[in-house]
Order: C-alpha cells, then structure tokens, then sequence
C-alpha cells in the first residue's frame, strides 16, 4: 500500500488544476472560432472597409486631361455594381466629355461612416458616411466641401460595391 503524502497530493493538485485550466482554454477557444458573432463581424468590417474606400473613389477624378478623366470613369465604374454601375456606364461619354471641359479635379476622403444595416445571406449592407471633398477647379481657388451620403452596398465575387448611392440634406433627411 502507497502512503500519500501530503507532497505527493500537492502535485497531483496542479497536474489536476493545469489539465483544467488547458481544457477551459481549449473549449472558450473552439466556442470563439465557431461563434457566429464573431463571423458577423468580420463581415461587417470588410463591408464597412470597402465600402468606405469604394465611397472615397466615387468623389474623386482628376479632369485635367482625358486620360485622367478616363482613368477615373472607370474607376467609378470598378467601384459601382448593379443600377449605379449600369448608370455610369451608360453617361459614360457624356460625364467624359463633361468633366474634361471643366477640368475640376476632386479628391474624396471618408471622414466618418457606418455601417447601418448588414444581411450576411442576401449580400446587402447600408453604410452613412461624411465625406470631404477636395475640389481644386482649373482656374480659380481649391476650396473644400463636405458631403453626407447613404449607400446601398452588394457583395460581389469581387468583394462589396456600391450599387446605390444618395446624397443626404445638409438637415440630416435623405
């Protein structure tokens, strides 16, 4: 027969209390990786992320030549799915025509926004954003605006874009 000592408990007590502690951490670990909450929010950080660079680049367009301006076009276009895209595509000649003529170049830059809504299975998100815009004209000063829009996000095989895009009133109604 063994005699068990008091030493001999002590450390069978932190092999027992160590085995706990790791199979704790293997099961918050296993609950973390499967949790639905965590893919949620990955989805609405790539919605949120892209859909915040997609609204940067629908604000801006160097016109100072026509191959600026088409560069830019097509930007708009690679950053546009559904009725916007086809609008752009459609107006493509004439907004070209229009923007080389005036030879404004914009530069926008996503200072707030938001993710209002997000439908992981439909693939549609709506995103409110405060956009500054840099608007350096041909002739005359630069000066700076500041634009409110709403957008109605679609997730692509090429990733989230904006399929709808409003401008909001200064008051804060669409």
């Amino acid at each position: 027969m063994t005699l068990r000592t008091p030493r001999n408990l002590g450390g069978w007590a932190v092999l027992l209390a160590a085995a706990l502690v790791c199979s704790l951490g293997a099961w918050s670990y296993a609950q973390a990786r499967g949790d639905r909450t965590l893919s949620y929010a990955k989805a609405r950080d790539t919605a949120l992320t892209q859909g915040k660079r997609h609204l940067a680049t629908l604000n801006s367009l160097d016109g100072k030549d026509a191959t600026s301006v088409s560069t830019g076009l097509r930007a708009w276009r690679d950053s546009s799915t559904g009725p916007l895209h086809d609008q752009l595509k459609r107006t493509s000649a004439a907004d070209a025509k229009t923007l080389t003529t005036s030879g404004d170049t914009a530069h926008g830059k996503v200072t707030s926004a938001a993710l209002t809504a997000l439908d992981e299975r439909t693939g549609t998100a709506e995103l409110i954003a405060t956009v500054d815009i840099r608007v350096t004209p041909r002739t005359g000063a630069p000066g700076n605006q500041r634009k409110r829009f709403t957008a109605t996000l679609a997730r692509t095989g090429d990733g989230w874009k904006v399929k709808a895009l409003t401008a909001m009133a200064p008051g804060g109604g669409a």
